[in-house]
């Protein structure tokens, strides 16, 4: 599987039941970017901040969703929370995301 593949597969995740089930929403865009709209109940934690807040959310054990504009951000959020040790799912873009758990 290529880079690109990789950063927008759900490997058959169902992510909305992660989220009811506890998962926390990072959402990674700009805080001016998550200030213009966001999933209510999500975190922002900019992808240039993500890997140092990596050991917090290792510590808090719970599930991570990622988001971001347009699922390339959280994808690259994905890999490098991986990485920690940190369960994490890329949900893709936060508007598409905020649609289907808000059905």
């Amino acid at each position: 599987m290529g880079i690109i593949s990789s950063l927008f597969a759900r490997n058959g995740v169902d992510v909305e039941s992660l989220i009811t089930n506890g998962a926390v929403i990072i959402d990674v865009r700009s805080p001016q970017e998550f200030a213009s709209g966001h999933i209510a109940g999500s975190r922002n934690i900019p992808l240039d901040m993500i890997g140092s807040k990596a050991t917090d959310l290792l510590a808090e054990g719970r599930t991570v969703v990622t988001c971001c504009r347009s699922g390339a951000r959280s994808g690259m959020a994905q890999i490098l929370l991986k990485s920690k040790g940190i369960e994490v799912y890329n949900g893709g873009a936060w508007d598409t995301l905020n649609q289907k758990i808000n059905k």
